[in-house]
């Protein structure tokens, strides 16, 4: 599997292509600063790319800015965002396409390198990863919509759908049955409008309208 990999500090950008390499990735391109990510997105079309959102020059948007300008060339492109902050408009923006995997994670709450490599796997593999404060923060700031019509129940299990967690893990989480986590999954996506399909992944559209309000 290809990466790309943006990050300005050296030390944690060498850490990631160590890490990466052990679990055979191939690291295709490692930039430090904005410009330099747009071209080698474009050049390498990577299955993921792991994008510091505040690079050189400003240390502003830099990261985010060029991974949605490559999704937007390169459509569905992978990416996975590590951040040391919640940037509720940059993981607003992210999402806004709602097309490809897409991840959000903070760099100080990757508890271990299992969680980082797993998910990398599942953004690559066209999934949706959010750290639960990324999920706190776009619920508080989300507006009124079809969302409302969910019960606090089935908030709670679509909030741990956001954070990719699978049945099993929402049923231990919740502390009730697999059939009761897909009793609420099927309600949610019935208030969220959307139907059985063969053609989209309904649980990462319906993490999508949780997120993106």
């Amino acid at each position: 599997m290809r990466v790309v990999i943006a990050e300005d500090l050296a030390l944690l950008r060498d850490g990631l292509i160590h890490i990466l390499q052990a679990f055979d990735f191939e690291v295709v391109a490692s930039v430090d600063n904005g410009p330099s990510l747009l071209p080698a997105l474009l050049a390498h079309r990577p299955d993921i790319a792991v994008v510091d959102v505040r690079l050189p020059p400003t240390f502003t948007d830099e990261g985010l800015q060029a991974a949605i300008a490559a999704r937007e060339r390169v459509p569905g492109l992978p990416v996975l965002v590590l951040s040391q902050h919640v940037e509720q408009l940059y993981a607003r923006d992210l999402l806004a396409g709602g097309n490809g995997g897409v991840g959000y994670l903070l760099k100080d709450r990757v508890a271990n390198v299992g969680q980082f490599i797993d998910a990398v796997r599942r953004v690559a593999g066209g999934g949706t990863v959010m750290d639960p404060k990324v999920v706190a923060a776009l619920l508080a700031r989300r507006p009124a919509g079809p969302l409302d019509a969910l019960t606090a129940r089935e908030r709670e299990v679509l909030g741990l759908m956001a954070e990719g967690r699978s049945n099993a893990a929402i049923a231990g989480r919740l502390f009730v049955t697999d059939k009761a986590v897909s009793k609420h999954i099927n309600s949610i996506f019935a208030k969220l409008g959307l139907p059985p399909s063969d053609d989209d992944n309904r649980r990462v559209m319906a993490v999508l309208a949780y997120l993106g309000g």
